[in-house]
């Protein structure tokens, strides 16, 4: 695939058809949009988790439409190549059309992202069809769901009896006929993801679904060891760069504190002249 163009729902079902996988990061603002697209990402997510990551919540459930509005649009700044997908927050999309439809355009016309991504299968099939039906790209989101974290009762492996596992590709294929371009799955067991992925046409995306999907998402923060001592089982952290911020900040610190810093390199002085104006050339006069 040309890395050198703008990524598309077209482009993504190709990578599927070639076998191309297709790697997913999570961005919250414009530097680590930048970054993560500089780096090869095919698609930036402004996930809903920024409620965890940046906003410090215990989960995504009180972030709101503003907020995805306000990430979104720093995001879209940095986005040159990378398709930008927007989570639709808790309750946006679960009464009438036209909140969703209403939600869907802030996310589009002011944020400018290129697509949205809701979380669940049969219920909001509804509003995967007026979505698509008014030329709202969209990604659908199976396994656990962050959303509906207080009905889980915690964080679980989804699909994990054969009844469940049905209904969940069932959920699939009417997401899929409803018009969604792509699907996240998450916390999956591998099996169970890649017989979704098999199933349809449109590509998958796993985090914590085993390694039979079309592609993959991390958290920007997790797979960089920023911010966070729990690792989860499903992330890979690549490096461990919040261990190095924090260091860095202490020496800065230390320096501010046993008068190291500013030294004389980092001072400005007046010119001769203004000095002996001011002074009489005696800044201790």
């Amino acid at each position: 695939m040309n890395t050198t163009k703008p990524v598309t729902t077209a482009s993504l079902k190709r990578m599927k058809r070639d076998k191309a996988k297709i790697a997913m990061v999570t961005a919250y603002d414009y530097p680590s949009a930048k970054l993560a697209e500089e780096a090869g990402a095919d698609l930036l997510l402004v996930g809903d988790s920024l409620g965890n990551v940046v906003l410090g919540y215990d989960s995504t459930i009180p972030v709101t439409l503003d907020d995805m509005v306000h990430h979104t649009k720093a995001v879209t700044r940095a986005a040159q190549r990378s398709l930008v997908v927007t989570d639709m927050p808790f309750l946006t999309y679960h009464g009438t059309i036209d909140r969703t439809l209403s939600g869907a355009a802030r996310i589009m016309q002011e944020g400018l992202a290129k697509a949205v991504k809701l979380e669940g299968g049969a219920e909001i099939l509804p509003a995967v069809t007026a979505l698509t039906g008014a030329g709202v790209p969209v990604m659908g989101h199976l396994g656990f769901t962050p959303q509906s974290v207080h009905q889980f009762g915690g964080y679980f492996i989804q699909g994990k009896t054969s009844n469940k596992a049905q209904a969940m590709i069932e959920d699939a294929k009417r997401l899929e006929e409803a018009g969604a371009f792509a699907l996240v799955l998450e916390l999956v067991p591998e099996e169970l993801a890649s017989r979704i992925t098999e199933q349809l046409d449109i590509p998958t995306i796993g985090i914590g679904a085993g390694r039979g999907c079309d592609g993959q998402v991390l958290v920007f923060h997790d797979l960089l060891g920023y911010g966070f001592d729990h690792p989860k089982k499903f992330v890979k952290t690549y490096t461990a760069i919040g261990e190095q911020i924090q260091q860095a900040i202490g020496n800065y610190v230390d320096d501010v504190k046993n008068q190291k810093f500013p030294a004389e390199e980092h001072a400005f002085h007046l010119d001769e002249d203004v000095l002996h104006h001011l002074y009489g050339g005696n800044l201790d006069t």
